[in-house]
């Protein structure tokens, strides 16, 4: 069974920082594209921050400049650094893994953890 453990989230105030862990395993991580969504009340899952098995990334134009995604493939992990934090971050954010072949595309999710932006 696929597990990506996720750690990392909390409670900041708007301008403050934090950083998102993804740990899965080496099968996984070697070959998967790794990425961050979230999800706040009322509103559809959306796209963060995507980093390729070969390392190009991605980015919502909203957190362009502000958040960082990167990999660490030496302890299986995916980072997710987020600086100047907005209350409009407010959400549950939710690891992703992914893979798109010839026939399929699959998707294992995390657990997601609460990130809470207020003063």
């Amino acid at each position: 069974q696929v597990q990506l453990v996720e750690s990392g989230g909390g409670l900041v105030q708007p301008g403050g920082s934090l950083k998102l862990s993804c740990a899965t395993s080496r099968s996984i991580f070697s070959i998967y594209g790794m990425g961050w969504y979230r999800q706040a009340p009322g509103r559809q899952r959306e796209l963060v921050a995507f980093v390729a098995s070969g390392g190009t990334t991605n980015y919502a134009d909203s957190v362009k400049g502000r958040f960082t995604i990167s990999r660490d493939n030496a302890k299986n992990t995916v980072y997710l650094q987020m600086n100047s934090l907005k209350p409009e971050d407010t959400a549950v954010y939710y690891c992703n893994a992914g893979l798109v072949t010839s026939t399929a595309r699959i998707n294992y999710w995390g657990q997601g953890t609460q990130v809470t932006v207020s003063s």
